[in-house]
């Protein structure tokens, strides 16, 4: 992991943007408790938030990642990191995805039923590429000074969401935006999610059939699931969710914290 640029924002929060290889990510963490301080001590480790996003490139959706990411970081203690997908922003192109969002484009202005091989065509080669991407980013990210466990993941493709939900035990809780575009394979791995989950959907989301997400949400396993649902259209999410997905992970990344009595005061 190679740190390229580094910038403090409202004196709280420090971003750092880095690339792992190829791919390029943000970091935000505490200042108090910056990867780059010598001696952090184990109690002041930040738990660590993963931040999803959209096919669309860390640039287009930087505004909202950052106000997520200052939000986890200033109020509550916690780091953040973000990577780039496969195929999006900066990264090489990745024809047979651009293929794929050709298709459904097409699909969509004729109208007519998203068809099961367009999805798995969109979405199972992202997900078979994102998420060990992810998992090396976690690697890297953990073992920087002043950031330890546990780990959540949030936002973002779903489907992705539920594959690291699945495969991958350091993180420990997720909140999730609901979609439909998910194929019938990640579906049955819905069913095998055991951690708790923070789900967000849009009832009047206008790209997004609102009965196949609560079937899938009805899919996932966990015995801690709760489904927030809010009238408007995919972009007019409340802004006080922002409040209580942080308030989900908080009751979760810092249960150790609470613990030993170094929770965040924050309420």
């Amino acid at each position: 992991m190679h740190f390229s640029s580094e910038q403090r924002l409202d004196g709280d929060v420090v971003e750092r943007a880095f690339t792992l290889g190829e791919i390029p990510g943000i970091l935000w963490t505490p200042a108090a408790e910056s990867p780059v301080s010598p001696t952090p001590s184990v109690s002041a480790a930040a738990p660590l938030i993963l931040i999803g996003h959209p096919p669309l490139g860390l640039g287009r959706m930087y505004p909202r990642l950052a106000a997520r990411a200052r939000h986890y970081v200033a109020e509550y203690g916690f780091a953040a990191a973000t990577i780039e997908l496969p195929g999006s922003g900066e990264r090489p192109r990745w024809a047979a995805a651009e293929q794929a969002r050709a298709d459904l484009r097409r699909a969509l202005e004729g109208g007519g039923p998203v068809g099961d091989e367009i999805v798995d065509a969109l979405i199972l080669p992202m997900v078979d590429r994102a998420v060990p991407e992810w998992q090396a980013a976690l690697d890297e990210l953990l073992a920087l000074p002043g950031i330890g466990g546990p780990v959540g993941y949030e936002g973002g493709v779903i489907s992705i969401g539920v594959r690291l939900a699945l495969v991958e035990p350091r993180i420990v809780a997720a909140g999730l935006f609901a979609g439909s575009l998910v194929p019938a394979a990640v579906f049955e791995e819905a069913r095998r999610v055991t951690i708790p989950l923070h789900v967000l959907l849009q009832w009047d989301d206008e790209g997004n059939d609102r009965q196949a997400a609560l079937n899938l949400f009805d899919a996932f396993g966990s015995r801690e699931k709760t489904l927030h649902a809010n009238l408007g259209g995919h972009t007019g999410v409340p802004p006080f969710e922002l409040d209580t997905g942080a308030r989900f992970f908080a009751r979760h990344l810092h249960a150790d914290r609470a613990a030993s009595g170094t929770a965040s005061t924050t309420p």
